[in-house]
C-alpha cells in the first residue's frame, strides 16, 4: 500500500487552503503561495468571513505583484472582524486615532510647559543670571526658597 502512493504528497504537503478545503493541492494552485501550510488560521479566517471562491476571484483578477499585499490585507481585515464583527478593522482604526490625538494633547502640554520652563530659565529672577554661578552645583543663597516677587511682577506670567 505504501508503494502505491510513493508519488502522494510527503514532498510536497498541500497549502492551508487545500488542506482546509479538504481538496488536493495542485502545482499552480492560486492560494498556496500566500497560505502556507504551517499557517492553516490564517486561511481559516480569511475563509470564515469572506469565503474561499471570493478569496479564488480575486487574486485571479490582480497582478502577480500585488496578490501578497492583498493577501495580507484580507488576513488582517479577517481577524479583526473576527474580534469586531460590526467595525472590524475600522474600530482598531478609530482606537488608534484617538489614542494619536491623546498623545498629541499630552506632547503639546509637555511642549507648553517646556516653553514656561525655557522661559524661566531666562527671567531676571533666575539665580543664574545674578550672578550666583552657572547652574548645578554652583552657590545658592536661598536653598529651598523661591526669589520673591517684585515690582509687581510675576514671573512666567509676564510684566503688568
Amino acid at each position: 500500500m505504501a508503494s502505491s502512493s510513493s508519488s502522494s504528497s510527503y514532498s510536497n504537503p498541500p497549502c492551508a487552503a487545500c488542506k482546509f478545503l479538504r481538496r488536493k493541492c495542485l502545482s499552480g494552485c492560486i492560494f498556496a503561495p500566500y497560505f502556507p501550510p504551517e499557517e492553516p488560521t490564517k486561511f481559516a479566517n480569511v475563509h470564515k468571513i469572506f469565503g474561499a471562491s471570493n478569496v479564488s476571484k480575486l487574486l485571479n483578477e490582480i497582478l502577480p505583484h500585488q496578490r501578497e499585499d492583498a493577501v495580507n490585507s484580507l488576513a488582517y481585515e479577517a481577524e479583526a472582524r473576527l474580534k469586531d464583527p460590526v467595525y472590524g478593522c475600522v474600530g482598531a482604526i478609530s482606537v488608534l486615532q484617538r489614542q494619536v490625538l491623546q498623545l498629541q494633547k499630552e506632547l503639546d502640554a509637555t511642549n507648553a510647559d517646556l516653553m514656561r520652563y525655557t522661559n524661566n530659565e531666562i527671567s531676571p529672577y533666575n539665580p543664574r543670571r545674578m550672578g550666583y554661578g552657572s547652574g548645578v552645583g554652583s552657590y545658592n543663597p536661598n536653598p529651598g526658597y523661591s526669589v520673591p516677587y517684585s515690582y509687581g511682577e510675576n514671573p512666567g506670567h509676564g510684566s503688568n
